[in-house]
């Protein structure tokens, strides 16, 4: 990080919103404006405004009024919407399912790893005629991570640092035995779209975390038949509610001026792009001129 702030930046923090969360309340110059990106439309408009004095854009992740299902949402337009926004950190927020009894409803989880069990998605921006591989080994923004479970603990939710997302396809729940299966391999939450999400975000250079919020078990959970759609709606709304306090409670603290990242999420693309600057797709890095700009 730079010591003598030569190097600082005025970080721009992005919220997607998943079920239950369609707006982030508190904005002060509210602006709901369509972006354009080369990979078709994103899920809705965005909305930019400022909190605390820093600036933010939410996009709510299946559109306001939830249209889109998690196979159909266009993750590469998404990202790259909040790339061209001038987004450096993305707060994930995400309704799940629980595969541990120590997770009930209610709690949230700051997950550090991803099993992607997705397979009928666009996962990456890069394609033949410019390859790139960056690293997935720690997928979450530790910096971020930290400034979540200060906030989340100083508000008093329950909350667990640390756990891995399966993210399965969807839209269709697990079957008792993918459930087990899932809990054999430690997995903590089930989910159906932080991936690929938290993969283009790396691409993009932008750092990510994720705030998973249990809605119910998972249905390897033996009394989880005899939960209500009632009940779930409920818990689904108290984590809305919670959610929406601890993103009013993050973005002044990672709203502040900031060197490089120290987990280097920003720095993702120096050493992944691999295909040789005479064999690359001039129409492929036009496409990419937001996302992989900064090198191409």
């Amino acid at each position: 990080m730079a010591g003598d702030g030569t190097d600082m930046i005025e970080p721009v923090i992005g919220v997607i919103g998943g079920s239950g969360l369609y707006e982030i309340d508190g904005l002060e110059d509210r602006e709901w404006r369509q972006i354009e990106t080369p990979w078709g439309a994103p899920s809705d408009a965005l909305l930019f405004g400022r909190l605390a004095g820093v600036r933010c854009v939410f996009l709510p992740r299946h559109g306001r009024g939830h249209p889109i299902p998690p196979s159909r949402l266009n993750y590469r337009a998404n990202i790259d919407a909040m790339k061209r926004a001038g987004v450096t950190d993305i707060i994930s927020l995400s309704a799940v399912g629980s595969l541990k009894a120590e997770l009930p409803p209610g709690h949230f989880v700051l997950v550090d790893q991803f099993i992607d069990r997705s397979f009928a998605r666009e996962k990456s921006f890069f394609d033949t005629g410019c390859v790139a591989h960056v690293s997935m080994a720690d997928p979450v923004c530790r910096r971020m991570g930290d400034t979540l479970e200060a906030q989340a603990r100083g508000l008093g939710f329950d909350v667990t640092r640390g756990g891995t997302y399966l993210v399965m396809e969807g839209p269709q729940f697990s079957t008792r035995a993918e459930s087990e299966l899932y809990r054999s391999w430690g997995c903590s939450v089930i989910g159906m779209t932080n991936m690929p999400e938290a993969k283009l975000a790396r691409e993009a250079e932008i750092c990510y975390a994720t705030v998973a919020m249990v809605t119910d078990f998972d249905c390897w959970h033996t009394e989880h038949d005899s939960v209500s759609v009632d009940a779930v709606v409920k818990v689904m709304q108290g984590n809305a509610d919670r959610a929406r306090a601890l993103v009013r409670a993050a973005i002044p603290r990672l709203g502040q001026r900031r060197g490089a990242c120290e987990a280097g999420c920003d720095r993702a693309l120096e050493h992944a792009l691999i295909t040789a600057p005479d064999r690359r797709d001039p129409a492929l890095l036009a496409k990419l001129d937001a996302v992989a700009g900064r090198l191409l």
